[in-house]
């Protein structure tokens, strides 16, 4: 089996990403990359209200385009196959910024609500055969900001519940995730070009879905690298 090159947290202008899905394949198929997920936000409905603007005007997906949503990124991942054999997953980013937490749930078909609680979330996308994945689970030097937190806060009751953390996002390397031996992955979070030169995953597995879930689940054979450019495959 081949070492696949992989980015799992990905957003396109579905939400806060300043390129187009059509364009985020572009940019990931030419240089190469096995494998991608789009992970565009959907906001939880109290920080909807206190912030007294739409989900269209915060640059957010609601529940009424989660359909649309799915089927651009099913044509997209045809795409993605047949001009570069790249694999796209469906995701989504459930970002709950009134109890701070942010989880990734790779592969899902249905809308998941991030207004639910984190273990909620986690059942629901189990339900579905997804992946879920602690987003950037501490301070984070590129934003300064921890709008996880509370996942780290209460790691130990979290722990095992999610398929991985994230060890590092973009530039920064979350070194307790390590220390705690989580599952891991490393990842963008992908909003524009310059955020392409980041920490990636790389899995030793098939390039298919169903494999690549589980090489993350097991997580046995799973490495990290910091892509600053250029072709990866010839």
């Amino acid at each position: 089996m081949q070492w696949l090159y992989c980015d799992f947290h990905i957003h396109t202008t579905w939400s806060d990403g300043k390129y187009s899905l059509d364009n985020v394949v572009s940019l990931y198929g030419e240089a190469g990359f096995d494998v991608i997920a789009i992970t565009d936000h959907v906001l939880d409905s109290e920080s909807i209200k206190r912030d007294g603007r739409t989900a269209s005007e915060l640059q957010i997906m609601d529940s009424s385009q989660f359909g649309a949503y799915q089927e651009a990124l099913w044509d997209a991942a045809r795409k993605a196959w047949k001009s570069y054999s790249m694999l796209l997953l469906p995701g989504v980013e459930l970002t709950n910024n009134t109890d701070r937490f942010h989880i990734l749930a790779l592969d899902i078909k249905e809308y998941i609500s991030p207004d639910l609680s984190v273990e909620e979330i986690i059942q629901a996308i189990r339900r579905q055969q997804g992946i879920s994945i602690a987003c950037h689970p501490y301070f984070r030097n590129h934003s300064g900001d921890d709008p996880s937190f509370h996942l780290w806060e209460n790691h130990e009751r979290f722990a095992t519940l999610f398929d991985a953390w994230e060890v590092a996002n973009r530039d920064d390397l979350f070194n307790v995730v390590g220390l705690k031996k989580f599952n891991y992955v490393a990842n963008s979070d992908f909003h524009e070009k310059r955020h392409l030169l980041s920490w990636k995953t790389l899995l030793q597995c098939e390039k298919n879905a169903e494999s690549v879930k589980e090489a993350i689940r097991k997580n046995d054979r799973v490495s990290l690298f910091l892509y600053r450019g250029g072709k990866i495959r010839q």
